[in-house]
């Protein structure tokens, strides 16, 4: 039995300001028009596959729900990693939880990134199909990409003697070395010899195998897992653990923590025009070029420039001669960049968590787990909202003591809770929440519903909420 497990988490820093704290890069439309984590649930359609399990962070979870809902993909269940502890503690939790959902089975695990790209579905899925032999025999696979030129952002894997399995149709061999991110000139020698690949961080294994591995090689990371996992608490879509017991956990990754120890790892070579994404200079370079080597994503009227990547939301951006310049406008920020340096994305971002700046979180757009708000406009002693509510939604029973709040509907049709009273609003409606009043507002139709917002008072943070219920069990904004 194949359960994929794929790793939903990440900072949102390197694709700044496209990816933020709250919305990284796995739940952008990159490449296609499907998100990354859309994209790699259906990568697997192909495989006879149980439904995925996906682990992801607390913050992330009601994204996550959305997105897979809108694939029409079923899954195993979203499970919540109360805080990052890198990769093999979060793989200790899915090995546990696949045990315990399919007691009589040993589960092969596929591991995948959320965020990755994968031109070539067909070649990933005959790779996949080649390691379950290796996986089926207790080894444990990584998949090694083979590589196109020397590149310093990965990690290699020198791969050892050729291994055979009974009914395995393709090359696996022993792994003989995980090499860290070289520099160019080794790089070049690695690509050189034919016997390197890149490291993908995709694995398969079994549950079962994997866990005994990490008890081998990492007991305290097995023994802090194996007691957190004792008894998941199902919520919704949701399996919580209990966090304080999670704290107790090292952090560490797969390949620390097992895979540059195990005698039973195995590589498999892997040709299917990946990339992991790892900033805008790799995007462009997987992107769709124009003849002059541009890719443009949006509005962007663009005069003789060459080998650029220029990426519009909402707004036209023009440009004219640009070479080797990646330029990414969103609604809230711009980012202008040599494509040679852009790297140096993280520094920025640095900076923006020193100056607590808004932009290094989140969008103007930001989701709810009932639909999204847009912050129109912001002054002293004022907000605008754009509120969009998903058609059968509601937002919490809730007061605010420092803000009152003006409400017209633009579309659809509004439930409001004023005070004592409820009643229905429809187009060019609106009602006046004062400070201090319970409220709710709830869509009753069936097409979303949109109301412009106007907030006034003297502070008008997130925070300022007093939260008496709420359908989704938030207790935060």
């Amino acid at each position: 039995m194949l359960l994929p497990v794929i790793m939903a988490g990440g900072s949102g820093t390197r694709l700044w300001p496209l990816s933020r704290k709250l919305h990284p890069k796995q739940f952008l439309s990159l490449y296609g028009q499907a998100t990354m984590l859309q994209a790699t649930a259906r990568r697997l359609v192909s495989i006879q596959h149980q439904p995925p399990l996906i682990i992801c962070n607390e913050e992330h979870r009601f994204t996550v729900a959305e997105q897979m809902r809108q694939t029409d993909l079923s899954h195993s269940g979203i499970l919540l990693e109360p805080e990052a502890k890198n990769t093999a503690p979060a793989l200790a939790l899915a090995a546990f939880q696949a045990l315990a959902q399919h007691p009589d089975e040993d589960p092969l695990l596929l591991v995948l990134a959320a965020d990755h790209v994968v031109k070539d579905e067909q070649a990933f899925c005959n790779a996949v199909n080649v390691a379950m032999a290796a996986a089926q025999a207790d080894h444990l696979v990584t998949f090694g990409i083979v590589p196109d030129h020397p590149e310093t952002g990965y990690g290699y894997i020198k791969r050892g003697k050729a291994v055979q399995f009974p009914d395995a149709t393709g090359d696996i061999f022993q792994v003989a070395q995980f090499v860290e991110k070289p520099d160019l000139a080794t790089a070049k020698e690695y690509v050189c010899t034919g016997h390197y690949s890149w490291n993908s961080g995709i694995f398969l294994f079994k549950a079962s195998v994997f866990l005994a591995e990490l008890k081998q090689h990492s007991p305290d990371i097995y023994h802090a897992c194996q007691a957190v996992t004792r008894e998941f608490n199902p919520d919704l879509d949701f399996i919580r653990i209990d966090a304080a017991a999670f704290a107790t956990s090292p952090e560490d990754s797969i390949d620390y923590a097992v895979m540059e120890k195990t005698s039973q790892a195995v590589v498999i070579p892997m040709d299917c025009g990946w990339s992991d994404v790892g900033g805008w200079s790799a995007l462009w370079e997987v992107s769709d070029k124009d003849e002059q080597g541009n890719v443009f994503r949006g509005d962007v009227l663009d005069i003789d420039s060459h080998n650029s990547y220029v990426y519009a939301k909402d707004t036209l951006v023009a440009s004219i001669g640009l070479k080797d310049i990646i330029v990414v406008k969103t609604k809230d920020a711009v980012l202008v960049a040599d494509k040679s340096r852009v790297q140096e994305v993280k520094h920025l971002v640095e900076q923006l968590k020193a100056a607590q700046r808004s932009e290094v979180l989140h969008h103007r757009d930001v989701q709810r787990p009932w639909g999204k708000y847009d912050s129109i406009d912001t002054g002293n002693r004022f907000q605008v909202k754009h509120i969009t509510v998903k058609p059968g939604a509601k937002l919490s029973v809730q007061m605010h003591h420092h803000r009152a709040e003006h409400w017209v509907v633009v579309s659809g049709t509004a439930k409001v809770t004023n005070g004592e009273r409820t009643f229905l609003l429809s187009e060019n409606e609106s009602t006046y929440i004062p400070i201090g009043t319970t409220h709710a507002l709830e869509n009753p139709g069936k097409v979303p519903l949109e109301l412009i917002e106007v907030q006034s008072g003297s502070y008008l943070g997130e925070d300022d909420i007093v939260r008496f219920e709420d359908i989704y069990g938030r207790t935060e904004s």
